[in-house]
């Protein structure tokens, strides 16, 4: 997947300069601020807010602003030099990579700096003074031994004779002219595992592909244990692997994505009659997998369909009785995301209550990874600030959750990335029952939706950031019940809150007040009052993390239907549950005992 570039800028001057830069580089998006910045792709309001969430999604952020305000932003969430995207300050002269030189941020300031005709103010010894940088290679590249790159880089540096070692011709983005034909020090390019590099630069070019196959629900341990020992008999580097290769039918199978993630590569998937175009290259063709499958080889035919059409299959299908893998080499760095098709992902995200600052970085980086964002307009409203241009925006109505959740789905199916969006967390009242309630009732009928990865992301819920927000009424024991009967029958909701009555529990009161539903409330407050005090705490919040959030407290007898709509939830006490003034402002709490502890404690 390409990188993300966002271009953010604070104020119009520096939005000229940015809409300049974006004329020549189009795939970047164009972020602004909110009150002083008139056209842009986003706008957000929280400068730092939104450039720390920006950092921690991955995506590379070039701030048209000051260096010091980049750097605050971020600077919490720094852990990993190789793992930070890049950071880059551009000001009237100059272009300055503070973060993520290694990971893209040097090549993309120089590029920036050529189109705007301003001085690229590269820090990194290797890049300044070698125009390369041997621990930043390509993507899909890897570096067996990165300690031994420095002692490289400095060896060029000093002007020693180090010596490339490439015989299939694939490091063209390294300048031969630095290297001498004859030295003890080397940079090695080779797909071959070495036990011992000694002083040498290993590097794995993805020329790889590794084709697998299993037993249906394999255990992933069995299969990555398998395919590495492949890899290991004849001698091949794992990270010179640029992909997993199977065929179709095998996309739902945990194990497949088990050992692609083990190996840090991408899972690619063909359909039988493309392997079976291969059948005349296979060294172990079989009628058997022909009978069962549609195609004369899975392992062998999908490494080398990944490989390309001018590979070599340089390790035929290896088998254990559950599983088998076999190893193809192409000529050329593969490119993963040219060959086959992946598994399409659904993210279901809880975006927490609207406002961008309790978004959790995990929903932050489900969205920014979307190709599709599905969901209720006002929901996608809120998260306005993160849909990028190239992002497909898919608006559904209140009241056909099913047919946003089965969009989704398709969607996914189509091997697209998709994000199912809802408020609070996904699964209180949202839709990733219903994700799971379809692929149930129908996923036998639609073998494409069972190639579909699923991920639920949680979100801050409301009834959490209510109870924050009045104090601790839910630290003890507590239930949650919906008071909307479209889709559970009022006797049943007045059972469950009898049962909380009875229970002493605090209670949170979903789907409070409609404008059709106006009893519901009153019931629940008479069969509360059966079992507690008329002056039980209720607390009502409406429009949590908003910014015309309100949150009232007032004691049980006062619950009515004026008191809540369908933008509020309703917080009971039980009991015990308590008032406290501190600091001018109105607290509630429900006591979970400490204070008996303490008495208990205390006696001789």
């Amino acid at each position: 997947m390409r990188q993300r570039i966002v271009l953010a800028v604070l104020d119009e001057r520096a939005a000229a300069q940015a809409g300049r830069l974006k004329t020549l580089l189009p795939e970047a998006e164009l972020h602004g601020l909110a009150k002083r910045v008139a056209v842009c792709d986003v706008a957000f309001s929280d400068a730092m807010t939104h450039l720390a969430q920006l950092f921690q999604s991955g995506a590379a952020i070039v701030g048209f602003c000051a260096s010091g305000i980049l750097i605050r932003a971020v600077a919490p969430f720094l852990s990993d030099k190789r793992a930070e995207p890049p950071l880059i300050a551009v000001s009237a002269t100059s272009v300055v990579p503070l973060l993520g030189g290694h990971a893209g941020a040097n090549k993309l300031a120089l590029q920036i700096a050529g189109i705007l005709e301003l001085h690229a103010a590269i820090t990194t010894s290797g890049d300044t003074r070698l125009a390369m940088a041997l621990d930043d290679p390509p993507p899909g590249w890897n570096l067996a031994n990165p300690e031994a790159a420095k002692a490289i880089a400095a060896a060029l540096l000093a002007g020693e004779k180090v010596r490339l070692d490439d015989p299939m011709k694939l490091a063209n983005w390294l300048d031969a002219q630095l290297f001498s034909p004859q030295s003890d020090l080397c940079v090695r390019v080779t797909e071959r595992h070495i036990a011992d590099p000694g002083r040498d630069l290993i590097l794995h070019p993805p020329i790889l592909a590794l084709g697998v196959g299993c037993e249906r629900n394999l255990a992933p341990e069995k299969l990555i244990a398998h395919a590495k020992e492949t890899l290991a008999s004849a001698g091949l580097s794992q990270s010179a692997v640029a992909c997993v290769a199977s065929l179709d039918l095998k996309a739902d199978e945990r194990a497949m994505h088990e050992l692609a993630r083990s190996l840090n590569v991408p899972a690619r998937f063909f359909a039988p009659d493309e392997l079976e175009a291969l059948t005349p290259r296979l060294q172990n063709p079989s009628d058997v997998v022909f009978r069962e499958t549609g195609c004369h080889g899975v392992a062998e035919g999908a490494a080398l369909a990944a490989a390309g059409t001018l590979s070599e299959l340089i390790v035929p299908k290896s088998k254990t009785s559950q599983a088998t893998a076999a190893v193809a080499r192409s000529p050329q760095p593969i490119q993963p995301d040219q060959v086959g098709k992946a598994q399409g992902h659904l993210f279901v995200v809880g975006i927490g209550p609207g406002a961008a600052e309790f978004r959790t970085p995990d929903a932050c980086r489900a969205l920014a990874l979307s190709t599709d964002l599905v969901g209720y307009g006002l929901y996608l409203d809120l998260i306005t600030d993160l849909i990028a241009p190239h992002q497909r925006r898919h608006d559904g109505t209140m009241g056909a959750e099913e047919d946003r959740v089965r969009q989704a789905i398709e969607l996914a199916a189509e091997g697209r990335t998709v994000s199912l969006v809802c408020s609070g967390d996904a699964g209180i009242y949202a839709l990733s029952t219903l994700v799971f309630e379809l692929l149930e009732r129908e996923g036998d009928k639609r073998p494409d939706w069972r190639r579909i990865g699923i991920e639920v992301v949680p979100g801050l819920s409301a009834l959490l950031m209510a109870a924050a927000r009045a104090g601790a009424p839910l630290n003890h024991d507590f239930c949650v019940i919906s008071l909307s009967d479209l889709l559970t029958p009022m006797d049943t909701i007045r059972k469950r809150l009898k049962a909380a009555a009875e229970g002493d529990f605090a209670l949170a009161l979903y789907n409070p007040v409609s404008k059709k539903r106006r009893e519901q409330i009153v019931e629940a407050r008479d069969i509360l009052l059966k079992e507690r005090p008329a002056t039980t705490p209720v607390m009502v919040a409406r429009n949590l993390g908003r910014d015309d959030e309100r949150l009232d407290i007032f004691p049980l007898s006062d619950l009515g239907p004026d008191k809540a709509d369908m933008l509020s939830i309703v917080l009971i006490g039980n009991s015990e549950t308590r008032i406290v003034t501190h600091g001018g402002q109105t607290r509630v709490y429900t006591p979970r005992g400490y204070a008996g502890k303490h008495r208990k404690g205390s006696q001789p």
